[in-house]
């Protein structure tokens, strides 16, 4: 399995910091999330130069820039378009520093907004963008969040707009955590568009929030997940998703040896 973990874990921290972070705890990778304030240097404004250095930054220490993490959002027909005028720019952006992965939301739902319509409008704008993703080399991952955490949601999605370019980020929590689904009805119905996974475990009530805790103490069975992945022998990233917890000297080796001993479990089983 390939293990990243994105910058809200360190957000202070700038990108060579990160891949030094990332090398010392035994991850493959990480994942900006930009317009966030985070201290990486990955946002729009970012100039060619820069993004050239920083891509080089990356590689010079044999860190992926797994995924970005944009705060996209498709569902609101008042603001769609300018969402599409947002997302070739971003589109570019990841092209530039060599990332092939853009996690994108399909975003609330406005009042009097069906499902099927917000499923219409997402898809229209995604086949807007995808012919420019597929040449730039970059895969939008739809993200199994907020007025989307229904995988058959999504996947109606996936399957309307059809397009190599366009995918899925499969968040393992938020499924299950609103009560949609479980572990493995989720991930079989994502599988066929599943590019990339956000991890992360949290205890809370049925459709409320969750309080993040330790892998492996919370609601989410992440053994599970894990094996569907290693058994369909996914090659992409999952990667940790851990917004304003604990300090990341703490859980970053703390989730990564939680991960690697449910993955050697399932491998020696």
């Amino acid at each position: 399995m390939n293990y990243a973990f994105m910058s809200f874990s360190t957000p202070e921290l700038s990108l060579e910091d990160m891949c030094g972070v990332a090398k010392e705890f035994g991850y493959d990778g990480i994942e900006p999330r930009m317009d966030a304030d985070h201290h990486h240097g990955i946002e729009m404004a970012t100039s060619s130069a820069e993004r050239k250095s920083l891509k080089q930054t990356a590689e010079d220490n044999h860190i992926a820039l797994a995924c970005l993490a944009t705060s996209l959002k498709y569902a609101d027909p008042q603001k769609t378009q300018v969402t599409i005028e947002e997302t070739h720019g971003r589109i570019d952006l990841a092209c530039d520093l060599g990332i092939s992965t853009m996690r994108i939301f399909g975003g609330a739902l406005p009042d009097g907004l069906s499902r099927e319509q917000a499923i219409l409008t997402v898809s229209h704008a995604l086949k807007e963008v995808a012919d420019h993703a597929e040449e730039k080399g970059v895969t939008l991952c739809l993200e199994t969040h907020d007025d989307w955490c229904n995988p058959s949601d999504v996947a109606e999605v996936m399957k309307r707009v059809d397009h190599p370019s366009i995918a899925v980020n499969w968040d393992i929590m938020h499924p299950v955590r609103m009560g949609h689904t479980t572990m493995s009805d989720a991930y079989q119905v994502l599988k066929p568009w599943i590019k990339h996974i956000h991890l992360h475990d949290g205890l809370g009530k049925t459709g409320e929030r969750t309080s993040l805790t330790p892998i492996g103490e919370g609601d989410i069975d992440h053994a599970c997940a894990l094996n569907h992945l290693i058994s369909d022998q996914y090659t992409g990233f999952l990667s940790g998703e851990w917004i304003k917890w604990e300090s990341w000297k703490i859980h970053l080796p703390r989730e990564m040896a939680t991960l690697k001993q449910y993955e050697q479990g399932i491998i020696n089983s």
